[in-house]
């Protein structure tokens, strides 16, 4: 969800009158300074290199452009991924489908043949609308770690 809509409903659910683009560009200020602390989650990651090249692949993120290109950039995987679908490209946000969708037909993909790794539940409700297989990536205090 882009960060503007997530500031307008924490306002209208929460009784709040945060100023929507002042907060908007603070959150990008504070991503971009704590980026490159960023990292990637190692089960996908091992999933994007042992099928480049051999699959197709998009982002679909509510965040925007510069924000998505900066984060892949500082993690060497730009180049890996064939389209990128970022706030801005779509008018309705997950957990609607219509980001998959632009994906998928950007890649010149079936949904039905599409797998997504997401984090959120409103992302796994919007690929299961698409008719996509979807994969939960649990956020970083939930994964099991080996030693």
């Amino acid at each position: 969800m882009p960060i503007v809509e997530i500031v307008a409903t924490l306002n209208r659910q929460r009784g709040l009158r945060m100023p929507v683009a002042q907060v908007a560009q603070r959150k990008e200020n504070l991503y971009f300074r704590l980026l490159p602390q960023l990292k990637a989650v190692p089960e996908v990651l091992e999933h994007i290199e042992a099928r480049h090249g051999q699959l197709p692949f998009a982002v679909v993120s509510g965040s925007a452009l510069d924000s998505v290109t900066a984060s892949l950039t500082r993690l060497g995987l730009l180049d890996r991924f064939d389209t990128l679908v970022c706030a801005g490209d779509y008018q309705r946000s997950k957990p609607h489908p219509e980001g998959f969708l632009l994906a998928a037909s950007r890649l010149g993909v079936a949904p039905g043949a599409c797998l997504v790794f997401e984090d959120t539940a409103m992302g796994i409700e919007a690929a299961t609308s698409a008719g996509m297989a979807s994969v939960k990536v649990p956020p970083p205090w939930e994964r099991v770690h080996s030693n």
